[in-house]
């Protein structure tokens, strides 16, 4: 049976780069408060007009050269992502009308920090089944258009950015090669703990002036009950994953944790027991980029970190849902 191996993986971030420092102009807080609680530096947001896709698609290219793939070599499309462009259809059309490949299918995935390893999953089992050979998975985000930009907001407004990271799968009969195995989790009884009250289906008309007002149309985190479980379920479910491949964390070449808050990761390390050199962490430049977060690390560290052929990857998430997951991954 073939499995879905990294044929090429690359990211795209805004050229806006928005410092600490920057957001003392607009909110009560300070660098040293903000570095302290979550490690971030500086993040990067969009220029205005800018699309979601725009963001897929500068990604895709890239990783299309690498690749050395054209638009046309893509079978299926999965696209990870919380900040589509408008409410429907999904961004994996619009990133499809982009490329010039019409008739390939496009799926979205809303599964927010957790979506790109749950997006590799899927992508994983078509091809493992034969339904397609070549899959194009990309996770992006923007957040900095939905966030609440002042002192009020600012406990989760200071943690988020924007970006997109694309990888290329494609199937391989390598038994040394490809994706070992994905592992899947949910725990609706924490979904008020991070979420995005509105708009909503549920509300008549969708959008209410009183939404803006209120603060509801903004992201909200119950942030001490989302650090407490993260550094729990997130190496639970690495172990999981190297347990049902019969290996140990010292196996691991490197592991890609969500870019969630430095101080999980750390904590997530800490608890694994790994070297600093054996994971790799990006949030202090970017922020919180979401489904983004994992494939614009893993870009980063293949070319930092020397990944090469037959080393051991690990990929594991937490996020708003609850929902985590994980992957062991043979570059």
């Amino acid at each position: 049976m073939p499995r879905a191996a990294f044929a090429a993986v690359a990211a795209h971030v805004p050229d806006r780069v928005v410092t600490n420092d920057d957001l003392t102009k607009v909110m009560e807080t300070s660098d040293a408060w903000i570095q302290e609680r979550t490690g971030i530096r500086e993040r990067r947001w969009v220029r205005e007009g800018t699309e979601n896709s725009d963001l897929a698609y500068e990604a895709t290219k890239k990783a299309l050269a690498k690749a050395g793939w054209q638009p046309k070599d893509v079978e299926a499309i999965v696209y990870a992502s919380l900040s589509p462009d408008h409410m429907f259809p999904g961004d994996g059309c619009y990133l499809n009308a982009k490329l010039g490949i019409p008739g390939v299918p496009a799926i979205d995935i809303r599964n927010q920090c957790s979506g790109f390893v749950y997006g590799l999953a899927v992508a994983d089992a078509w091809i493992r089944i034969g339904m397609y050979r070549r899959v194009l998975l990309v996770g992006s985000e923007i957040h900095s258009t939905g966030l609440d930009v002042s002192t009020r907001g600012r406990d989760v407004a200071v943690i988020f950015g924007d970006g997109a990271g694309a990888a290329l799968l494609e199937a391989t009969d390598d038994p040394d090669r490809g994706v070992l195995s994905c592992h899947l989790h949910a725990d609706g009884r924490y979904t008020a703990e991070l979420s995005c009250e509105a708009p909503g289906s549920k509300y008549h008309p969708r959008v209410q002036a009183r939404m803006i007002e209120d603060g509801s149309v903004y992201p909200r985190m119950e942030g001490q009950r989302v650090f407490k479980n993260a550094i729990v379920r997130m190496p639970e479910v690495l172990r999981e994953a190297l347990a049902k491949s019969g290996l140990e964390p010292k196996d691991l070449k490197i592991l890609i944790p969500h870019q969630a808050n430095l101080r999980i990761a750390q904590m997530v390390q800490r608890s694994l027991e790994l070297r600093d050199d054996q994971v790799f962490n990006n949030i202090q430049k970017y922020g919180n980029t979401t489904a983004a977060s994992i494939p614009i690390a893993l870009a980063e560290a293949v070319e930092e970190r020397g990944i090469q052929r037959g080393d051991l990857v690990g990929l594991c998430a937490f996020g708003a849902g609850f929902t985590w997951a994980s992957a062991l991954v043979r570059w």
